[in-house]
C-alpha cells in the first residue's frame, strides 16, 4: 500500500499534522550551520577556543596551502619585475602559483585525505590566473578576491538590517533552536553587531586592496591580501565563537 493510501473508513489525517515545509530561513540556517561544522565550530567538541579557530583554518596544513600559492606568486612576479618596464613574467609567476595549489591537490587525494578545500583553492587559483593572462594583467588576478570580498560583505550586512543575522541562522542551526533566538532580543543584539563585524571585515579589505588595484601596484596588493586574509579572519572568528558561546550558557538565577 503506497503512503498516499489509507484504509477504506480511515480518517482523513488533519492538516494541521502534516509536516512542515521547510523554510527558506531554515534551509538557509541548515546549510549556514553545516557548512560552519565541517569547519570546525562544532558546539557540541569540548576545545579551546584556539583549538576551534585553529581547526577553522584547517591547522598548519590548511594554513599553507590558502597562503603559499599567493606567495609564490607575489615573489615570482616581483623577482622578474623591470625595474625601467615594471613588466614581470607573469605566465611564469601564474603558472608557478597555479601548480604549487595542483601539488596539494595531488597530494590530499594520494593520501586519500579531504581535498575539497584543497580543490576549492585550485579552482579559485586557477579562475584567477586564467583571467589575468586573458587581460595580461597581474592586477586581474586578484579580481575574483576582490568580488569575493564585496559579496560577502554585502550578505552579512544586508542580513543584520533585515534582522536576519547570517550568524545567527548558523548559530541557531547548531544550537538546535532553529530561528527562535529572534524573541530574544539579547540574542539577535549579538548576532547583529558579529554580522556588522564580519561585514566591516569584508570591506576593510576593499578599501585597502582596490586602490592598490587600479593603481596597479600589484606586488603590495598580493601582499596586503595576505596580511588582511587569515591573520584578520582568526581573531574575528575567536571572538564570534566566544560571543556565541557565551548566549548559551545558563545564567544565575
Amino acid at each position: 500500500m503506497s503512503t498516499d493510501e489509507r484504509p477504506e473508513g480511515a480518517p482523513e489525517r488533519p492538516a494541521d499534522l502534516e509536516p512542515p515545509a521547510p523554510s527558506t530561513s531554515g534551509l538557509l540556517g541548515a546549510a549556514l550551520g553545516e557548512a560552519a561544522r565541517k569547519a570546525g565550530f562544532d558546539p557540541t567538541a569540548e576545545a579551546s577556543t584556539g583549538g576551534v579557530v585553529w581547526r577553522a583554518m584547517g591547522g598548519f596544513r590548511g594554513i599553507v596551502e590558502a597562503v603559499l600559492p599567493g606567495l609564490v606568486f607575489i615573489v615570482v612576479f616581483t623577482l622578474t619585475t623591470d625595474p625601467q618596464t615594471r613588466e614581470a613574467d607573469l605566465w611564469l609567476s601564474l603558472g608557478l602559483s597555479v601548480g604549487v595549489a595542483a601539488a596539494f591537490t595531488l597530494l590530499r587525494l594520494v593520501q586519500r585525505g579531504p581535498a575539497g578545500a584543497a580543490f576549492g583553492g585550485l579552482v579559485a587559483t586557477a579562475v584567477a590566473a586564467g583571467l589575468a593572462l586573458l587581460t595580461g594583467r597581474g592586477q586581474d588576478n586578484f579580481v575574483p578576491g576582490l568580488i569575493t570580498n564585496a559579496a560577502y560583505g554585502t550578505a552579512f550586512l544586508v542580513s543584520a538590517l533585515i534582522g536576519w543575522s547570517l550568524i545567527g541562522l548558523a548559530a541557531g542551526f547548531l544550537m538546535n533552536e532553529g530561528v527562535a533566538w529572534r524573541r530574544d532580543k539579547r540574542k539577535r543584539r549579538v548576532y547583529f553587531w558579529l554580522a556588522i563585524a564580519w561585514a566591516a571585515l569584508f570591506y576593510l579589505r576593499l578599501a585597502v586592496q582596490l586602490p592598490l588595484y587600479f593603481a596597479d601596484e600589484v606586488a603590495a596588493l598580493g601582499t596586503l591580501k595576505l596580511v588582511m586574509g587569515l591573520p584578520l579572519f582568526a581573531p574575528l572568528a575567536a571572538v564570534t565563537w566566544l560571543a556565541v558561546r557565551a548566549l548559551y550558557k545558563p545564567r544565575p538565577e
